[in-house]
């Protein structure tokens, strides 16, 4: 590796050797197990939530200023100082790490920021997400919106079909009305028959007495 790459990058060369070999090892597993290597790219969402998946036990939750305590054991914890989260402007609500170095109190070591969501995913047997009053209250709100938008797309539709139905029958009835006027107009006449298309009935004239 480049030394002044890593000076430049504040990279460790024995942690860059490790990650190579890590990054080896999982190409290697990939292929025995037929998949394809795929890069996360820019996201690291995916990387962490990997780690989460694998160190969930391994899990703490902040307590107070700078101190964590593990979510399983209760055994309270510190970033260690050598750690990329020590010091970095705050600190997060939950971490995995790798392990733990005792010195003169307990610290965490290869620590990775994760979320509450992922650890109740990966270990539903040991951990749950409590909602909050806020939360609560945006989902109950959520619910009332969407409930209120399924009753405006169910009145609309009830309203279109009124709409159809009347303009079908409205239809129905000009049709019949049609009907009836062409049977009207092509009445057949008939013998014997009144009426103004009826054929006049035969009546003999009358002759008179011839006289003698």
């Amino acid at each position: 590796f480049d030394s002044e790459w890593r000076t430049k990058h504040f990279i460790h060369s024995k942690g860059l050797r490790k990650a190579r070999e890590v990054h080896a090892q999982l190409l290697d597993l990939m292929r025995q197990q037929k998949l394809e290597p795929r890069s996360a790219g820019g996201s690291w969402d995916v990387i962490r939530k990997a780690i989460c998946a694998a160190y969930f036990y391994n899990s703490s939750k902040i307590k107070g200023i700078g101190e964590y305590i593990n979510l399983l054991s209760g055994i309270p914890s510190a970033l260690h100082p050598s750690s990329a989260l020590f010091g970095l402007g705050y600190t997060p609500d939950y971490v995995c790490y790798h392990e733990l170095i005792s010195t003169t109190k307990e610290y965490m070591s290869c620590v990775t920021a994760v979320e509450g969501e992922w650890l109740a995913e990966a270990g539903p047997m040991f951990f749950s997400v409590k909602e909050s009053f806020e939360t609560m209250l945006q989902k109950r709100q959520k619910e009332r919106t969407e409930k209120d938008a399924m009753e405006r797309q169910m009145q609309l539709k009830t309203q279109q079909d009124k709409e159809e139905e009347e303009a079908l029958r409205l239809q129905s009835s000009q049709l019949r009305s049609a009907s009836a006027s062409s049977r009207r107009g092509q009445s057949t006449a008939t013998i014997g028959r009144a009426g103004a298309n009826a054929t006049p009935r035969f009546m003999p004239k009358k002759r008179g007495r011839l006289g003698l």
